[in-house]
């Protein structure tokens, strides 16, 4: 497969104003997708977006470029990256196309495809749209030119969506929750979710202004969530990013439940009802704590590439149906075509109401070993990771943690990071070979 030119491992995804992230490439990519991507007739593509104040210039290119491509456009505003995945198959629409950066802070911006089948695109579909992108851009004839409509009940739609994937026999009634969406969007979505169930819901993160989302708050930093659980006695919080995507949790003690530990709760509450198919799926950066947790259990465990689209691959090759990343991207193939930040919640907040145990509890049987990342920011034209000094310096912290744990540098696939990650058995060693191999990094950058 050839490399990518413009699509990342989430989309095209950069800041706001610099290429590819303007006015002029959004309307030829909008052009470019929609030759690709009109197969089946129906000539629709949804668009939604995050709450992202570029998100208007973003979407109304976009909409110019599909329309001279003969495409109808179909606004939801604001709406979680996975509602639009469900609702492009609900729709029968040709694709579905997410403006949003997701974790990035309000000066990034990306644009997510996803297919007919409620799916990330393939690589060779993304590499068909970047070939368009190097042709001249056409129009189609004035009567063949795309409308754009407005669909006015998608919310309502991903609410009830989101409601059917909770156990009808089950209810949220006695848990105080607090919600914290980032200012993102799931604002106007899962407080709705979580109150209809039955719980008690305080938030926090749910007034956006445009430029302050993940600002202080969502699943990128929880802080202000494990305050609030413990000031309000709350039961848990739960916190999204700003696209819905991803998920981190609180316990009553203020705990942090990350994307593994989910997924820990959500197989082990799967195997108990006897529903469990196959294993589960984590990435590189997966914690050995939930590979030996699984183990115990005898749940298979394997690992993708960083990624959530690697994750799903993989999932589909097994046919396995529950995959995470640590972030909080968590996947369940039996309820959602997609990460959904919202739904592996409520698959959690099933086990609390289905055993009777508090998050707290059922998080007790997987031990997470201590793991320190480290992010360096490097240029673009540099690749930091080819350096004979960071090879070095990686080379000794392995032979130093033998078998007790594992280093793991990679680029980032949405920014220009270099991520260092120390994985083993004591958390002051392990930060300090963390900053070891970071500032080999940084003087090499």
């Amino acid at each position: 497969m050839a490399e990518r030119k413009y699509f990342g491992t989430d989309g095209v995804r950069g800041k706001v104003g610099e290429f590819p992230i303007t006015p002029e490439f959004m309307l030829k990519l909008g052009w470019a997708a929609g030759r690709v991507l009109s197969q089946q007739g129906t000539r629709k593509v949804l668009i939604g977006k995050d709450t992202r104040i570029s998100g208007y210039m973003l979407e109304s290119a976009l909409e110019s470029g599909l329309s001279a491509a003969g495409l109808e456009a179909a606004f939801t505003g604001p709406m979680p990256t996975p509602a639009i995945a469900y609702l492009t198959q609900t729709f029968r629409a040709e694709a579905g196309i997410v403006i949003s950066a997701s974790h990035n802070p309000h000066y990034d911006n990306g644009i997510k495809f996803f297919s007919s089948e409620g799916t990330k695109l393939p690589d060779a579909v993304e590499l068909a749209i970047e070939a368009e992108l190097e042709k001249p851009l056409t129009c189609v004839e004035s009567a063949e030119l795309g409308k754009a409509s407005r669909i006015n009940d998608a919310a309502g739609r991903y609410i009830e969506f989101c409601k059917g994937t909770f156990p009808s026999a089950l209810s949220l009634s006695g848990l105080k929750i607090v919600l914290d969406c980032a200012h993102g969007a799931t604002y106007h979505i899962a407080p709705s979710v979580f109150r209809e169930l039955g719980a008690e819901v305080t938030t926090i993160g749910c007034a956006p202004n445009g430029t302050n989302i993940n600002d202080k708050v969502g699943a990128t930093d929880v802080r202000a969530l494990q305050q609030r659980v413990l000031e309000e006695k709350a039961d848990l919080g739960v916190a999204f990013d700003g696209d819905g995507d991803r998920v981190i949790m609180v316990d009553h003690l203020g705990n942090k439940v990350d994307g593994d530990q989910i997924a820990y709760i959500i197989a082990r509450e799967s195997l108990r009802r006897g529903e469990l198919k196959g294993g589960v799926v984590g990435t590189l950066m997966t914690n050995m704590g939930m590979e030996l947790a699984l183990k115990s259990l005898g749940i298979p465990f394997a690992r993708a590439k960083v990624g959530d689209r690697y994750v799903m691959e993989m999932l589909q090759e097994k046919g396995w149906r529950i995959g995470a990343e640590n972030s909080g991207h968590v996947i369940v193939l039996d309820k959602v075509t997609t990460g959904d930040g919202i739904v592996a919640a409520l698959q959690v907040l099933a086990s609390v109401a289905a055993t009777g145990m508090d998050l707290k509890t059922l998080t007790d049987g997987m031990t997470l070993l201590p793991q320190v990342l480290e992010n360096v920011r490097f240029k673009g034209d540099v690749d930091p990771l080819q350096s004979e000094a960071v090879l070095a310096a990686k080379a000794n912290v392995e032979e130093k943690l033998g078998e007790k744990g594992r280093v793991l540098l990679r680029k980032s696939g949405t920014e220009p990071l270099i991520r260092v990650m120390v994985e083993g058995p004591d958390a002051e060693t392990v930060k300090a070979y963390a900053l070891e191999i970071a500032e080999a990094v940084k003087a090499n950058c």
